[in-house]
């Protein structure tokens, strides 16, 4: 039995030094990207793991912390949702609805800071990087009257991920 035990876990690491070390190499020398799949369980600590890195941002500029807020973050839903059915990304929603229009909808009282979308297949960290990369996104996430924060996605089939994040905060709107 033990002979038959040692045999098989011979077996298993020899197959596995067989598989592919690392990722896919495309022609340009370049890994190839894979699609981020985000599983139905997942809303929360995606939600959260955002919230902490956004957070650490603002902390190392000397910035207040924002809170996850939910009308915001119902804001940012519907408004994924509808650049998907737009199928572009654009701060317009289908019904002519901007920003402002949307955080009304949904009752929120604060002042709307600013609303950053992406369309793409990355995680949720790369497309914070690639918002803090640009001055007028990071503007936004970097608001010093910036209290509160909505953010969520729509992920379509094929992977695709539409992204929003809604900062609000300071005064309510008038």
């Amino acid at each position: 039995m033990i002979r038959v035990l040692s045999i098989l876990v011979a077996g298993a690491i020899a197959l596995s030094a067989c598989t592919p070390a690392g990722p896919t190499i495309g022609a340009d020398g370049k890994p190839i990207p894979r699609a981020y799949r985000i599983g139905a369980g997942d809303t929360s600590e995606i939600q959260f793991r955002m919230l902490d890195s956004v957070n650490a941002l603002r902390g190392s500029a000397g910035l207040a912390p924002v809170e996850l807020e939910s009308r915001l973050t119902a804001a940012a839903a519907t408004h994924s949702r509808d650049m998907q059915v737009q199928n572009r990304p654009w701060h317009f929603g289908s019904d002519g609805s901007s920003p402002l229009d949307r955080v009304n909808r949904v009752g929120y009282n604060g002042a709307l800071v600013g609303e950053v979308i992406s369309e793409t297949y990355e995680t949720e960290l790369e497309t914070l990087g690639a918002w803090m990369a640009q001055p007028d996104t990071r503007r936004i996430l970097m608001a010093p009257d910036a209290r509160q924060m909505g953010f969520s996605w729509f992920q379509e089939n094929n992977g695709k991920i539409w992204w929003t994040l809604v900062m609000g905060g300071g005064a309510p709107a008038a």
